[in-house]
């Protein structure tokens, strides 16, 4: 099981026991107190507190790395949370002049639940140190040709410079054989080789963990923070993927969007299946390989709009291009074409808003995509999507100039260093009039 998977069960322990200890205090109160002093216009106080006390715990970041490796924090902010909660409490019931509320029933209520939330957090510390050994956050050391000493044994380490491996931005292959490698893991570490340097801060920056290169020169080549390791600084050259709270809101978004978009576009999808398979012979939908989260490959879905296509993407489909059938012609022209990557969507390899994915021999103008751009490799940081903040803006079709790719990249790592779950939904908004484009074809 990954750390990442160990903790995010951890955070819903947590939060489960929080939320439990909150209902365990109200009935010890109500042991005590008669039900209607716990109560407000006939509702139980409960059902406004759990709520109340729901949110200020994500606001207040209560299920946490930093609180899994530390009972003292989680009690002080879970203890924090439930005193918010009852100022709310209180603060409500002035205003609205709920006099029948006893002040005595939910100091009893709160005072029974800050017991069973130190008792909860002491449980939770107890499974943390038997699943993760008192260490949230998984770490690799990756050996590139520098030789550095792990500060603890149990660290994982991994030679590649032994395998002849090594971001190689000509060889997409080895970076997706590297992005597999160190997915699992929250931080890496890179010691490497000077001249491989440039390679690994790329390679970092696109990925979707936290990254460092060992220093060993002062040279801070675009470091967003020092680390250190066995007694040697590092390079912090990326942060890592989104936090739990705006991953959880990302994916719930392309779930409800995509799983609804499939439902209401089903008859849509089946009389284009059925066009496109009395229209010219061949599969109903057209697989290639594309570039995905941390440069990770995947099998993109269309619906198949040419009679043959190259594997590899070199060949952009042209105004005129004599590959493309008639139905194929009407759904590119309308992104028709498209839709089946709702499936993409549903099952993880990609988002419903993110920077599009390339083909591997994608071209800008006769230079390859990576080589046109030097930004290229930083733009996978997060998951490919249907549409992006370069598409809305008019920056789609073929890419006929290192320009054109240049200013899609631009683009894509604005919407990658800005992300917030208003700007996919802003987007997505805006994909609805540039769904037929001049540029689609």
């Amino acid at each position: 099981m990954l750390a990442r998977d160990k903790r995010a069960s951890l955070y819903a322990l947590s939060f489960t026991l929080d939320c439990l200890a909150l209902i365990a205090g109200y009935y010890t109160a109500l042991q005590i107190r008669d039900e209607r002093w716990l109560s407000a216009a006939g509702q139980p106080i409960l059902f406004l507190a759990i709520p109340v006390f729901v949110l200020i715990m994500l606001a207040r970041e209560v299920q946490a790395v930093e609180t899994l490796e530390s009972r003292l924090l989680a009690m002080r902010r879970g203890l924090g949370a439930l005193s918010a909660t009852l100022l709310v409490i209180l603060g409500v019931s002035f205003v609205v002049n709920a006099d029948e509320i006893s002040r005595a029933g939910l100091a009893l209520t709160f005072g029974a639940a800050a017991v069973y939330l130190v008792l909860g957090k002491l449980a939770l510390d107890y499974v943390f140190n038997r699943t993760m050994h008192g260490q949230a956050l998984a770490t690799v050391l990756i050996r590139d040709g520098l030789e550095v000493e792990s500060p603890n044994p149990a660290l994982a380490t991994v030679d590649v410079a032994a395998a002849g491996l090594w971001p190689d931005p000509d060889r997409p292959d080895k970076i997706d054989r590297l992005s597999h490698l160190v997915a699992p893991y929250d931080r890496v570490i890179v010691a490497c080789r000077t001249n491989h340097r440039a390679a690994w801060a790329s390679f970092l920056k696109g990925s979707d963990v936290g990254g460092e290169i060992v220093l060993e020169e002062n040279l801070l080549m675009g470091a967003v923070d020092v680390g250190q390791v066995g007694g040697r600084d590092t390079l912090v050259m990326s942060l890592g993927p989104l936090n739990l709270v705006n991953r959880v809101q990302k994916r719930a978004l392309d779930i409800a969007v995509s799983a609804l978009a499939l439902a209401a576009l089903s008859p849509l999808l089946l009389l284009t299946a059925v066009a496109i398979k009395l229209d010219s012979p061949g599969p109903v939908l057209f697989r290639q390989r594309r570039v995905g989260l941390g440069g990770r490959q995947f099998d993109i879905l269309k619906f198949r709009s040419m009679r043959q296509s190259d594997a590899d993407g070199a060949r952009s489909a042209s105004r005129d291009d004599d590959r493309v059938t008639r139905v194929g012609r009407f759904i590119r022209r309308t992104s028709i074409d498209e839709l089946p990557q709702l499936v993409n969507v549903l099952r993880g390899d990609m988002s419903m808003v993110g920077p599009r994915p390339h083909a591997l021999g994608s071209r800008a103008g006769d230079q390859l995509f990576w080589h046109a751009s030097e930004a290229y490799w930083m733009r996978h940081a997060l998951k490919p999507g249907l549409t992006g903040l370069a598409q809305i803006r008019g920056y789609r079709g073929a890419t006929d100039t290192e320009h054109d790719l240049q200013m899609r990249v631009h683009h894509d790592l604005e919407y990658v260093s800005g992300w917030s779950l208003w700007s996919d939904i802003v987007i997505l908004l805006k994909t609805v009039r540039v769904v037929v484009h001049p540029n689609a074809y």
